[in-house]
Order: structure tokens, then C-alpha cells, then sequence
């Protein structure tokens, strides 16, 4: 098991890992959208920010995650 950490993605709000890398499985829970660049809520729908977590999971440091 290996935690993930980033500063490309928002850091994990709390006690909490931003991923968790187990054999060829990872682990987010809890994502929101933010930016994080600025720390800030991207958009005001659910579409929008469903957008800004996937983008920010692709910037964990996990090779191989082609099916984002």
C-alpha cells in the first residue's frame, strides 16, 4: 500500500490522503472540485466540478492510469 500525495491537486481537507495506491488499484474518496492553484470551488454545477476531480486525480504521481 502506498499513500499518494501531490502538489499538482488540492491536499486532502483534514486526517485524510489525497489517494491510496494498492497493487494496480487506487484509492480517492472524498474529492471535490477545486482548483489547485488558487484553493477555490471550480464552477457551480455538478458537471463542472465533476471535471475539475477527474483532472485532479489524473495529477496523482500513479503511472499507467489510462483508464481516466
Amino acid at each position: 500500500m502506498e499513500i499518494m500525495h501531490t502538489d499538482k491537486a488540492p491536499a486532502a481537507v483534514g486526517p485524510y490522503s489525497q489517494a491510496v495506491k494498492t497493487g494496480n488499484l487506487l484509492f480517492c474518496s472524498g474529492q471535490i472540485g477545486l482548483n489547485p492553484a488558487t484553493g477555490e470551488m471550480v464552477g457551480t454545477t455538478v458537471a463542472e466540478q465533476a471535471k475539475q476531480v477527474m483532472e485532479n486525480v489524473k495529477r496523482m504521481p500513479v503511472q499507467h492510469l489510462t483508464m481516466l
